[in-house]
């Protein structure tokens, strides 16, 4: 097949999913999500999982009777939005309390992070366990600190098992958090996946190769590695789950041999009986293996190993019968006829939402639509390099992301008050913040929607007034303090705060001496704009691009960047508009 539309992929794969599997499955209302035909079920827990699409049957693919409610669907390799979540969250709560299990990934941490607050301020309680069965991607010493990969089926399995056999909202996070303390997985690549719309795959493998310790966002492995046949690669991987197994001497463990969307089956079959073997040998029975695809990377090449230690409850729950559209265990529950939903419905608001995300406002208005329309003008212009620089360390969507998500913000803006004012420009901000958050999902989403929301807030407050540097100042200040929050980072780990920190100090400077607010950020931008350039030159502390260490040097941070470029575009904006001010009073004299 061509090439997929990027802009319509998620929306477009959902409906037909929905619209195959609509006796198990149906679309949750006015969300990317799917939910099972049987939720919600009062009085009982409600199961709820989610993380980017690309990945199937990740996540949508295990919603169903005696497995999970709900997932809820992000763009390719991109969390969904808090937003979706909440969404997707209520419309399957049963009153017994939600749960939620996705990867350790920030931007899903933050977004579902931001969900859980607001249901519970809407009293509703909820649980989390983060899946960090990644063993490539922390010590043995900190597992907390891993990503999750494939292992997030056994914990979404458990999960889902204990709230269909009545467990209330504390046993369920129980029995999760100890299916994945339990679980570790490994995993290699022989080739990289293409992102729909692209032509060339986010890293290559050179021949002979292959890559060890990979992620499931396209990211290259931790080292290079001769290639192996199937049966010498499932040595590779049980000799390095071995040690990493807790308890494991003389158990039971469930086993997870997963593709990730090229390898052909034949070829995992035969690596599993060499694992099979290996097993054995170490005493570690099998329990239930499963060979097949659970959790994949688009179209990437390659394979990994999950074993899960089991205890009598795990081993119990984990036999529980369910029925989803890509997972059964038998016996399968009794097949669920679909009720009379607007199916139809929730595609049209999803379809409405992307048209309007995806056009190119109008020019003109307020001068928060204006500086916005310019922001995204310039992200547009350089979105393939902050693919580019993304696709260093991690999934190269980082480009794609900030132009949904500022299209969004930008027709937001254009939908409020148009004034000039502070509090004008506050309300536009409040609202594109919200929207950019929404639309672009991911840590960029989360942090960028926040940025926006809290600059906002702070101009909102100061009502009728002019926008001045004095004001600019200490609302971008509150701003920087609210990522570093959220974020949980620092200057200097090459993140977008090594380009917000010299625009917030820059800014603070020039407003101390009274400069016009024109001025003020073009200086401050330019300062950002030097800062993002040295963080080629910085070895990353945070997120995916930390375990790469000094192989990400010389390329510059992509967040950083395109802060970067949005700040130069405003500047832009604010010396227009100073400058026809001034023509103005001219004329006027």
């Amino acid at each position: 097949m061509s090439a997929a539309d990027p802009a319509a992929y998620k929306t477009s794969w959902l409906e037909g999913l929905c619209s195959s599997y609509s006796r198990l499955v149906e679309p949750v209302p006015d969300a990317y999500g799917v939910m099972s035909a049987r939720s919600p079920e009062q009085g009982r827990v409600s199961v709820v999982i989610g993380g980017g699409c690309g990945h199937y049957p990740a996540f949508a693919g295990l919603v169903g009777p005696g497995l999970v409610d709900a997932a809820v669907v992000g763009d390719v390799f991109t969390s969904p939005s808090a937003e979706q979540v909440y969404r997707t969250a209520r419309a399957v709560d049963g009153g017994a309390g939600v749960f939620f299990s996705y990867g350790n990934y920030s931007g899903d941490v933050m977004h579902f992070g931001l969900a859980a607050r607001r249901l519970a301020a809407e009293g509703v309680d909820s649980r989390t366990v983060l899946v960090t069965d990644d063993a490539a991607s922390g010590s043995p010493e900190d597992t907390a600190a891993r990503r999750g990969v494939a292992g997030g089926f056994f914990v979404y399995r458990i999960a889902a098992a204990a709230a269909a056999r009545g467990y209330d909202l504390d046993g369920v996070a129980r029995v999760a958090a100890r299916a994945n303390a339990m679980t570790r997985t490994f995993g290699a690549a022989f080739g990289g996946c293409t992102l729909p719309g692209q032509d060339e795959p986010l890293f290559t493998v050179p021949p002979g190769t292959m890559e060890l310790g990979l992620g499931i966002h396209g990211e290259a492995g931790l080292r290079s590695a001769p290639a192996q046949d199937p049966a010498g690669l499932a040595d590779v991987l049980v000799d390095t789950l071995l040690p990493e197994l807790p308890d494991a001497a003389g158990g039971r463990a469930a086993v997870l041999l997963n593709g990730l969307g090229q390898t052909p089956y034949e070829d995992l079959f035969v690596c599993y009986s060499r694992v099979h073997s290996r097993l054995a040998e170490e005493g570690v029975a099998a329990h239930r293996p499963e060979v097949g695809e659970f959790v994949t990377s688009l179209d990437m090449a390659g394979l990994s190993l999950s074993l899960m230690v089991l205890d009598d409850e795990l081993a119990d729950l984990y036999d529980q019968p369910c029925q989803s559209p890509a997972y059964t265990m038998a016996p399968a529950a009794e097949p669920v006829a679909p009720r009379p939903r607007a199916a139809s419905r929730a595609g049209s608001a999803s379809r409405a939402a992307e048209s309007a995300a995806g056009a190119r406002p109008r020019t003109g208005g307020g001068v928060a639509a204006e500086a916005l329309e310019a922001a995204l003008a310039a992200v547009e212009d350089n979105e393939q390099e902050l693919g580019r620089l993304d696709a260093v360390a991690g999934d190269g969507d980082h480009g794609q992301g900030i132009v949904r998500g500022l299209r969004a913000a930008a027709a937001a803006a254009r939908r409020s008050d148009p004034g000039n004012s502070a509090e004008d420009a506050g309300r536009a901000l409040l609202l594109a913040g919200t929207a950019l958050a929404d639309a672009a999902g991911g840590a960029s989403g989360a942090l960028y929607g926040l940025l926006l929301t809290e600059i906002g807030g702070g101009l909102a407050e100061a009502g009728p007034a002019p926008v001045t540097a004095k004001l600019l100042a200490p609302a971008v200040g509150a701003a920087f303090d609210a990522v570093c929050e959220l974020g949980g980072g620092a200057v200097g780990e090459k993140t977008m705060l090594d380009a917000l920190a010299p625009l917030r100090d820059t800014l603070a400077e020039h407003a101390r001496t009274g400069a016009p607010p024109a001025a003020a950020w073009s200086a401050a931008a330019a300062a950002a704009t030097d800062a993002a350039r040295a963080t080629a030159d910085m070895p990353a502390k945070r997120g995916r691009a930390a375990r790469l260490g000094e192989r990400g040097l010389g390329h510059a941070d992509a967040g950083a960047t395109s802060l970067a470029l949005m700040a130069q575009a405003v500047a832009g904006v604010l010396d227009t508009r100073c400058s026809a001010h001034a023509d103005n009073d001219t004329e006027s004299r």
